[in-house]
């Protein structure tokens, strides 16, 4: 907990202690951290200027820690910029905001405050626009954009920019969003009054004007302008029905999205069936600039649900030339937003890293899981394999050896690395026997380890046979049945669960003899306490 150097005494900096220790011992639990904030903004009845250094230390520190671990809640990111334009003046509000863009670069809200502070702070005109392009460039495509955009007219209306108003509403009206109507209005009553050049790229003026050419002879020149401004009225309703059709396309998912906006509280089934097929549907547009921001707003919403940072990995994956941007959204998954406890994602980012020959990087993310996860199986045999492939076999048996021995490992855990050591001899060498001799000398230090012994089990079931090799392999496995439910400590559910693989496995066997001993089993194992009983002698003997 950090220490603000508060006296004991102060009633207030002692709820600031008691929230901050419920922070320490829940540090997912947004509640915790909201209150602590609230907390820490009322101190001293609301801090500015002329509160004290301690005060000051204590709001920066619990607001950077906070919007460290949610950096996706826009609304803070405001607040925190308020507090420190009241405490230390226009700058120090600046670095915040440019902090929160960078952050949650996509959201309509934050961006229109920052340009709505910009314009109050800023006497420079140009640098005012500047952050508003900048803005422009980051929501300009999203749906509920307007209240951007209505910042952006504005600001130029002030300043009786009609040029500039004119250029910002030719932007707009190609693109769908909620009120593209209203703006495309505006833009038609703008374009009464703006010069032929302004309406139109030039190279369609040209071939307005080799169209309407024949109608042109013997006219003045004000009716010319004046055909010619109908011809590109007609031009500006194709724009329009255009991006009214775009629109509609969206306005069914859209409509349906109810929480355009990240909380941790979870999300419906609906809302996430919803995007999956707004993405499907965008996707299928191929538009890459639509597809990518539409990515990035789903990513924001559904931050905590892995499914659709992979798809967004993987989609972008399969555009060309785009590895920094995978690697990007794989970064962002795994040190930001996604749990190490659900390593999924930072698995699969790590073979991304092999495949674009950074295996050193991608062993990195590995060892980095199981700092967090000592013993995690799939990350220690992914990074065992990532060895065998990049170094070799030995290599790959040091990487089991090394966790082996690893105090943290669990005993379970540790007899299924044996399993998997055993594995890698037969799938990499092709020494079924190697891995066979492996287990079988290290049996009797997994007694109780319910994953090695369900491994050893498949691993004689797994292996391949000829007619000549059958007979032997039924021996050994029959005889691996017995010991497991002989001499092993394992839970009487587990072992059920283990006789009742190895009757699957009888029903595949050539033997004759196999169905009578099935059934054998079988009322050993599914029959009744006392048909269990009366059978058990007569059983045992058959499958030991």
């Amino acid at each position: 907990m950090t220490d603000y150097g508060y006296g004991t005494g102060d009633e207030e900096l002692a709820e600031v202690r008691k929230l901050e220790a419920d922070v320490q011992a829940s540090p997912d639990e947004f509640e915790n951290w909201e209150k602590l904030v609230r907390a820490v903004e009322g101190l001293e009845g609301g801090l500015n200027r002329n509160s004290s250094p301690q005060a000051i230390t204590a709001a920066r520190s619990i607001y950077d820690r906070f919007l460290a671990k949610f950096p996706l809640f826009f609304g803070y990111w405001k607040k925190y910029a308020d507090l420190e334009f009241a405490i230390a003046g226009t700058e120090a509000a600046e670095m915040v905001y440019e902090r929160g863009v960078a952050s949650i670069g996509i959201s309509v809200d934050l961006w229109a405050n920052y340009c709505s502070f910009k314009v109050e702070t800023t006497h420079d005109d140009n640098i005012i626009r500047e952050l508003f392009e900048r803005g422009a460039t980051c929501v300009g495509l999203d749906f509920l954009a307007h209240p951007f955009w209505d910042k952006y007219i504005e600001f130029e209306e002030r300043l009786e920019a009609q040029d500039k108003v004119f250029d910002i509403l030719s932007r707009i009206i190609t693109v769908p969003m909620h009120q593209y109507a209203r703006y495309f209005e505006k833009y038609r009553q703008l374009a009464a009054s703006r010069p032929l050049t302004e309406l139109a790229p030039t190279n369609l003026l040209s071939q307005f004007n080799v169209e309407l050419e024949p109608e042109f002879k013997g006219k003045s020149q004000i009716e010319v302008e004046r055909a010619m401004r109908a011809r590109l009225d007609t031009y500006h309703l194709e724009i329009f029905h255009k991006t009214q059709t775009e629109t509609t396309k969206r306005w069914t998912y859209e409509q349906e999205i109810k929480r355009p906006y990240f909380h941790v509280t979870e999300l419906d089934e609906a809302q996430l069936e919803n995007w999956s097929k707004y993405l499907d549907f965008e996707e299928a547009e191929a538009d890459y600039t639509r597809t990518t921001f539409l990515y990035e707003r789903c990513v924001v919403t559904c931050a905590h649900y892995d499914e659709y940072w992979q798809r967004y990995a993987r989609w972008m994956y399969n555009q060309d030339g785009k590895e920094e941007e995978v690697r990007n959204i794989f970064q962002r998954a795994s040190c930001i937003y996604t749990p190490i406890a659900r390593p999924a994602i930072r698995l699969h980012w790590a073979l991304f890293e092999e495949a674009c020959s950074r295996p050193s990087v991608a062993a990195a993310i590995y060892e980095a899981i199981l700092v967090t996860l000592p013993g995690n199986l799939e990350a220690i045999t992914r990074l065992a394999n990532l060895q065998r492939r990049q170094v070799g076999y030995d290599a790959a048996v040091q990487v089991y050896d090394q966790y082996l021995a690893d105090a943290e490992c669990s005993a379970d855990d540790k007899g299924a690395l044996v399993v998997e050591m055993a594995r890698l001899a037969w799938k990499s060498k092709s020494d079924a026997i190697h891995g066979r001799d492996i287990l079988s000398r290290q049996q009797q230090l997994f007694l109780d380890s319910p994953s090695f012994w369900a491994g050893y089990l498949s691993f004689e079931i797994d292996q391949p046979t000829t007619l000549e090799t059958a007979a032997e392999q039924a021996e050994r496995v029959k005889s691996l049945h017995s010991t497991i439910r002989n001499k092993t400590r394992l839970s009487a559910d587990i072992i059920k669960d283990l006789s009742q693989r190895y009757m699957g496995y009888l029903t595949e066997k050539q033997s004759k003899l196999a169905a009578r001993e099935y059934l054998e089993l079988d009322m050993l194992v599914n029959g009744p306490a006392s048909v269990g009983t009366a059978g058990k002698l007569a059983a045992k003997g058959s499958v030991a």
